[in-house]
């Protein structure tokens, strides 16, 4: 009863996921139209057949019933031909819309959703889950409603030329019914399963392969190649249990049909010899007779895609029921300080990572977070930026709170330049102006670049500004990184600027270069920071001492240095008084 209810419950997903789609309506009543043609054409071929068998047997060859047709394979040719091509456009055009729809979702989904979930299960999802649905609409769901008319239209005439035989062969359908259902839920499992175990190789492939350099320097192929190896075979052993069903289906199929094919050559037989049928009415029978046993040869494969299909479209649909990050709010962020009012909060329920944190940043001022490894700076960072919002407590800007602000205003605001500074694969030109809704001028991108001390290194390249930075900008130093991820800041000029040991990484001379490139970054913004190096803070407007989640002091460099213990001990480890 369980298994029914889940049954239902998926193909109502997979028709309710149908009717979302933009689906062509004129081409799809014309592709039927011509489809329904084609059909009808091919149910006149063996009622001519017959005409033209009996006229021969009568010794009196009939050219009218001959040329009519030749005409007859021609039109269905032509008319199979157009609606095919214009069935493959429905189904590109439908799995392109159902692609756009999750590309719009998953871009807005919310950080936990990717702390959660691989990033090449989801591209599993996009790719191949979708095929899978243009599979069924492209090759299958036209042709399968084609092919009911076909049966429907063959039975009609052969109960008009022999309803004994009719019913002969209609003892074919509740037999090969029984044989398909069953076997049909069990398909559904296995491609529910194959589905979800690909998606986990994708995501153990992206995950591998993103972090190749990992893999290489610490020997780990091995254990990665063994862990593939694994994905590898069950996927193996799912398409072997699918072949299996396969194999019952295709022989048993064709087995029930050919049998019927037997008895009713049989049958004919005796009946043209005792002179109560005509040759031609044998033959159109046996042709009506193919009309009926192709689709129902094509009807197990239907079955099986649509098992797929629906299997697939369960887990589109689980991500398009997810819910978006907020698009609505004010337009219009206010002026004033950031400020923390009591704020709790827990990557896992039960674990707080921030409690009570309460703190003002003021506009124009500096505030630097220092601290042991693991106190919440960088959650702190992620709270600012919405990625996550707070268990308990107020994040305001200006006494509006964050939450109540449009999310791409609020994000617009905000400048963040992180200790990695990834870059996207293309051009420097392509990275420096990312995110940008209008394209600058070259002369903007430049000014930004020397700004943030990055264009002489970018001019002496051989391609300058076209320069390929290579994944996650590999071909390009650390210090360089920095920098253009800092010209990046300076072009989309940010009221709120984070920096998240932007230095932490570097050698003496680039972090000199970079420096340089931050001061100049910070003036006249509401700057938050993250460092180790106090060095690098000393002069900040506050330092905020965070330990295991929670402030434990505020003050700047000298007024912690006299008050806070264990800001004292880190100072003068640090060389610093």
């Amino acid at each position: 009863m369980e298994k029914e209810l889940k049954t239902k419950g998926s193909m109502k997903e997979f028709f309710g996921l149908l009717r979302q789609l933009r689906w062509p309506k004129g081409i799809t009543v014309t592709a039927l139209i011509l489809a329904l043609f084609s059909t009808a054409a091919s149910l006149a071929i063996p009622l001519v057949t017959r005409q033209l068998v009996d006229s021969l047997s009568a010794a009196s060859f009939n050219w009218k019933t001959a040329v009519f047709l030749f005409v007859v394979f021609v039109l269905q040719a032509l008319l199979g031909g157009v609606s095919y091509y214009l069935l493959a456009y429905i189904g590109e055009t439908i799995v392109a819309d159902l692609r756009n729809k999750l590309w719009d979702k998953v871009l807005r989904l919310p950080v936990t959703y990717y702390d959660e979930n691989e990033t090449g299960e989801t591209m599993s999802r996009i790719t191949q889950d979708t095929t899978m649905l243009k599979q069924l609409v492209s090759d299958h769901l036209v042709s399968f409603i084609t092919g009911i008319i076909s049966v429907i239209g063959a039975v009609a005439i052969l109960l008009y030329l022999d309803w004994k035989m009719t019913l002969i062969m209609l003892i074919s359908i509740p037999v090969s019914m029984a044989i398909i259902l069953p076997l049909g839920r069990i398909m559904h499992k296995i491609a529910k399963s194959t589905q979800g175990e690909m998606a986990k190789f994708s995501g153990h492939l992206g995950r591998v392969l993103g972090d190749i350099r990992l893999v290489k320097a610490y020997r780990a192929e091995p254990n990665e190649g063994e862990k593939g190896g694994n994905a590898i075979r069950s996927l193996f052993s799912f398409g072997l249990k699918e072949a299996r069903i396969q194999a019952i289906i295709s022989p048993v199929m064709t087995l029930v049909m050919m049998s019927i094919l037997v008895v009713i050559l049989g049958y004919g037989g005796a009946q043209v010899s005792k002179g109560d049928l005509s040759p031609g009415t044998l033959v159109a029978i046996i042709f009506l007779m193919f009309q009926i046993i192709i689709p129902f040869a094509q009807m197990a494969q239907v079955f099986t895609i649509f098992q797929k299909a629906v299997g697939a479209t369960e887990r589109i649909q689980q991500i398009l029921r997810m819910k978006s990050e907020p698009a609505n709010g004010e337009s219009v962020v206010p002026a004033g300080s950031i400020q923390f009012e009591s704020i709790d909060f827990s990557y896992e329920s039960g674990k707080d990572v921030l409690q009570g944190v309460t703190f003002w940043a003021n506009p124009g001022n500096v505030t630097a977070f220092v601290g042991p490894s693991g106190g919440g700076k960088t959650t702190i960072f992620s709270l600012i930026e919405r990625f996550y919002l707070p268990t308990a407590g107020v994040i305001s800007v200006g006494g509006t709170p964050i939450s109540e602000i449009a999310l791409s205003e609020w994000r617009k605001r905000i400048g963040y330049v992180s200790q990695e500074s990834p870059l996207l694969s293309g051009t420097i030109l392509d990275n420096i102006a990312y995110g940008l809704e209008i394209r600058p001028s070259i002369d903007e991108v430049k000014k930004a670049a020397e700004a943030a001390n990055a264009l002489e290194f970018i001019e002496a390249m051989e391609d300058g500004f076209e320069t390929l930075v290579g994944e996650r900008g590999m071909k390009l130093s650390g210090g360089q990184r920095q920098r253009i991820a800092i010209a990046r800041a300076l072009l989309h000029d940010p009221e709120i600027l984070l920096l998240d040991e932007a230095t932490s990484n570097l050698d003496s001379g680039s972090e000199t270069h970079v420096q340089e490139a931050l001061q100049r970054l910070m003036q006249g913004r509401t700057t938050l920071i993250i460092a180790h190096r106090l060095s690098t803070v000393i002069d900040a407007d506050q330092l905020i001492f965070l330990e295991e989640g929670r402030i434990t002091g505020i003050g700047t460099h000298e007024e912690l240095f006299n008050s806070h213990p264990l800001y004292r001990e880190f100072a003068e480890g640090q060389g610093l008084k």
